[in-house]
This record gives C-alpha cells, sequence and structure tokens, in this order.
C-alpha cells in the first residue's frame, strides 16, 4: 500500500482530476500518474510525457532569462525600462526599472489585471488572439494603462510587467524570446518538452485546455495564440523537475544569482507567501514555487531546495490543479 497514492487516487477520482502529478525525493521519482484525457474528442489520454501549458509558470522562466542576460552584461537589475522601450509605452515611468519589473513592484498599469473581478474563464482580450503571436505584437494590449503606485511603493502582481521584460530582453540580445528561454533556461536544463507552442497547431503530445471537467470546449480563444514573458509555455512534468535541478545547481545562472532571485523582496499577506523575483516564496521556510492559473489551465510546482524535494501538478482544466495540489501540501510541506 502506498498511503500517497492512494489519497492523491481517491481525490483525483472525486475531483474528475485531468493531468499529470509527480512526486520526487532524494532518491527519486516517489509518485507519478498520469489522469483523465488530453484530448477528450478523440479519448487521448494524458500520459507522464504530456505537454501542458504552464500558464503564469512561464514567470519563473522569464526571471531567469532576464537575469541571465543580467549575469552577462547586457542588462543590469538597474536598468530603466524606457531606456529600452525608447517611445513605446508612453505610462511607463523613467524611474521603473528591470528589478521592479521582476518583482512586482513597478506600479505599472496592467493588461490582464488580476486586481478585476472578472473570471479567467471570460474573453479578456481586447483584440483577436491570432493576433498576439510575437512579443512585439503584445505593444497593442500592453499601451494605454495608466501606473497604479510610485515604483517600489509595493508588490502587485503584474501579468503585463513580465511582457515588458521579455520586450526587453529580445530589444537587448537582438533574439526572440521564444528562443532566448530555449538557449538561456531549458538547454541548460535539459528541458527537451519545454517550448512556446501555438494553440492552433498543438503537437500530438500537447494537452488542449478545457474550461470544465466536462465538455468539449476549449481556451483557445481565452487566450494569445502565442504565450510571452507572462506564461504561455508548454513543459512537462519532468521537464519541471529538471528545472529545480537546474537551477539550484546553478546550471543557469550562478548560485549567487539563484540566492538573489530566491530572497524575499515582499511579504504578500494576501496569499500567505513571499515573493522575489520570478519566483513565490513560503511565509516562512525556504520552499520556492511556481504557478500558473488561466482558462483550461492550472499548475503548481512546489520545491525545497534543503530537502532537495518537489511536487508537481500539471492539469489542461482551470480547476484541476487545486485540490491535488493543497493535499501534496498537507502530505509534503511540514
Amino acid at each position: 500500500m502506498n498511503p500517497l497514492e492512494d489519497s492523491v487516487d481517491g481525490l483525483a477520482a472525486e475531483t474528475e482530476f485531468s493531468g499529470v502529478v509527480r512526486v520526487d525525493g532524494v532518491g527519486g521519482v516517489r509518485f507519478a500518474k498520469a489522469y483523465g484525457l488530453a484530448q477528450r474528442g478523440c479519448r487521448l489520454a494524458n500520459a507522464l510525457d504530456t505537454r501542458f501549458a504552464i500558464a503564469s509558470g512561464t514567470k519563473g522562466l522569464t526571471a531567469l532569462t532576464v537575469i541571465s542576460l543580467v549575469e552577462g552584461g547586457q542588462l543590469d537589475l538597474a536598468t530603466t525600462a524606457r531606456s529600452v522601450l525608447v517611445e513605446d509605452l508612453p505610462l511607463i515611468g523613467r524611474e521603473v526599472t528591470v528589478e521592479h519589473l521582476l518583482a512586482h513592484r513597478s506600479g505599472i498599469g496592467d493588461y490582464a489585471d488580476e486586481d478585476s473581478d472578472r473570471a479567467v474563464t471570460d474573453y479578456l482580450l481586447p483584440i483577436a488572439v491570432h493576433e498576439l503571436a510575437t512579443t512585439e505584437q503584445y505593444l497593442r494590449v500592453l499601451g494605454g494603462h495608466a501606473a497604479k503606485f510610485a515604483p517600489d511603493e509595493t508588490f502587485s502582481y503584474c501579468n503585463g510587467g513580465y511582457v515588458v521584460l521579455a520586450l526587453i530582453a529580445e530589444r537587448v540580445s537582438g533574439t526572440p524570446f521564444d528562443e532566448l528561454v530555449r538557449q538561456r533556461v531549458c538547454a541548460p536544463a535539459g528541458m527537451a518538452d519545454t517550448e512556446f507552442l501555438r494553440s492552433d497547431e498543438l503537437p500530438g503530445r500537447a494537452a488542449l485546455g478545457y474550461l470544465g471537467i466536462d465538455g468539449l470546449r476549449t481556451n483557445i480563444f481565452h487566450l494569445p495564440v502565442r504565450g510571452s514573458g507572462d506564461g504561455g509555455i508548454y513543459s512537462t512534468a519532468a521537464d519541471i523537475h529538471l528545472l529545480w535541478s537546474a537551477l539550484f545547481d546553478g546550471r543557469i545562472v550562478s548560485r549567487d544569482w539563484v540566492r538573489a532571485m530566491v530572497r524575499p523582496r515582499s511579504v504578500v499577506p494576501r496569499e500567505s507567501r513571499r515573493y522575489g523575483l520570478g519566483f513565490w516564496l513560503h511565509e516562512s521556510r525556504e520552499t520556492v514555487m511556481l504557478e500558473g492559473y488561466d482558462a483550461g489551465v492550472s499548475f503548481r510546482t512546489v520545491h525545497d531546495p534543503l530537502e532537495r524535494t518537489t511536487h508537481t501538478v500539471l492539469s489542461n482544466t482551470t480547476n484541476g490543479a487545486w485540490p491535488i495540489t493543497r493535499r501534496l501540501d498537507e502530505l509534503l510541506v511540514p
């Protein structure tokens, strides 16, 4: 009998969970299992190597990409957004820096403001989703949003700020953002299955995102056809484990920079957590987290760098991951 597997299996059946669950420890994989369907129309089952969208889990990879450019001397944490944007997005103040954007302390207005009362399954984008296929095309939705507060005044989670970071990274490097992430994060970590896929041409191992636990309606009209700095990359449970291993081994950026990224920059009482640069942090422990939530997407991965344990839940439904990841917290996080 495996109490962990029994508990997850029971909850997965109760909630009609669709996705993949994986738990890793020092000795290797403790538990890994796929549930539900990747593509309901043809009854294609999820598998351990199914690629799932991870929504805002992408922000950790964006932050690592930017920090790798800082480490390489092409950027600095004190670089102002204005120095790279020049005349674009004029409502972003001249004092806003790369560090402010990474820490969600920039105060800039957000094209996808999570403080609004609209449901994640609403049709939130003001332009057709197929018109958001490159980072430069996001300029059409990033502009026109007044600042919420002065830079570094407080924490306010900002999706748009991470697209601005992607835009900055593209412009200073001369390389498309998706290629930058592949070169600077995925390649050194060995994450061969992690990629910005187009939602209208998903390959066979990618899961379609479903709005609810039943029905055939997908999220294809809810999200940009191709993601950027704030979300939209696809990955697997195995690749997420590789990400944590590479991160804390110093194979993506140096260990000094890893320590800087997971140093708390903000306490976020509403979430009972803290925030560093691109990563959520446990309110009192060394535990580091990434999570994503969108129409047809729910994802959370939790890593303890001291114990070297990880639990990851990827789901291709809007709310599917949350009951499972809460149960794993109860079972695995002191």
